[in-house]
């Protein structure tokens, strides 16, 4: 067993598993999203993607460029909830399906980058 291939799977599953605990609920309800599930799910994602810079195939590549698209819409979404707390309105509704989409945005590349391991196993030979 291969420990440095067990510790990217284990970072890509906990970045996927991290970002839909938050995802998961009514959009329009911030007391259903905590901004530590957001926290965890940006964190996990970025050391995921640091992970993935030794990989210089065109596989690779690809699972590069989903871990930068999760991390780019996660920050986006963390910028939105903090201008909305300390700067803006305060969270409502409207402000809280904003933050949930681009999380939404960021599972989607999240099951494409564990698609794209999945596939990579199952195509490995002995």
């Amino acid at each position: 067993m291969n420990f440095e291939k067990v510790v990217f799977g284990f970072f890509i599953t906990l970045a996927a598993t991290m970002n839909f605990g938050f995802w998961i609920g009514e959009m329009d309800r911030p007391e259903l999203h905590s901004v530590w599930g957001l926290a965890g799910a940006l964190a996990v994602s970025v050391i995921a993607t640091i992970l993935k810079f030794g990989d210089r195939t065109q596989l690779g590549a690809v699972h590069l460029a989903t871990s930068l698209v999760a991390d780019a819409e996660l920050l986006i979404a963390a910028l939105i909830w903090t201008w909305a707390v300390y700067i803006g309105p305060g969270m409502d509704g409207h402000i809280m399906s904003q933050v949930v989409s681009f999380s939404g945005g960021a599972l989607l590349a999240n099951i494409i980058s564990v698609v794209l391991m999945l596939g990579e196993i199952l195509t490995m030979r002995r």
